[in-house]
């Protein structure tokens, strides 16, 4: 676990893990309460979290474009990535690993 957190890339992995499991939360659990049972604080907790996440994502996603010299298309990958349901975890196998 060090590991990762020694490197920009590590942490961006970890983040994405942590962004893409918000984001499952958000849709899966907080909205379905938010519409079905008129209960809107998960959404404003969750919500709130994710958002801190995905700038923290996006920062870091930065911070390894430059620092890895990754190409403008494998960064617009990563970034999609995080918009798409599961996106993220998609990303960690095929575009967060060091070549």
């Amino acid at each position: 676990m060090t590991q990762l957190i020694a490197t920009v890339l590590g942490r961006l992995r970890i983040v994405a893990f942590l962004e893409g499991i918000s984001f499952l939360v958000l849709l899966g659990i907080a909205m379905p309460l938010k519409y079905m049972a008129s209960n809107p604080e998960p959404v404003r907790i969750v919500g709130m979290a994710h958002g801190v996440l995905f700038i923290a994502y996006i920062v870091l996603l930065v911070q390894t474009k430059f620092t890895y010299n990754w190409t403008y298309w494998r960064s617009f990958l990563a970034f999609i990535a995080s918009l798409v349901p599961f996106g993220t975890f998609y990303a960690d196998k095929k575009l967060f690993r060091e070549d």
